[in-house]
């Protein structure tokens, strides 16, 4: 029963970050993320992602292209 509530919950905030970001990549042309980041969905614009893998904000290794495969959902 729980589980089911929390699946639920995750349904609910997945949706709602697709659709943040479909509604940012409209908006401004850019390819947009929806990722999981501590445990919370994220929507993290690609341009941002390659800052942080080029400021080493992610460990030894890890590549643009990795952080996409991952990716939950990614625009256009």
């Amino acid at each position: 029963m729980i589980e089911r509530i929390r699946q639920y919950v995750f349904a609910w905030r997945y949706r709602r970050a697709v659709r943040k970001a479909k509604e940012l990549a409209g908006l401004f042309g850019m390819r947009y993320y929806v990722i999981s980041l501590n445990g919370k969905l994220k929507v993290v614009p690609k341009q941002t992602i390659k800052e942080l893998v080029r400021r080493k904000r992610f460990r030894k290794g890890v590549t643009v292209d990795d952080i996409e495969k991952k990716a939950l959902f990614v625009t256009r």
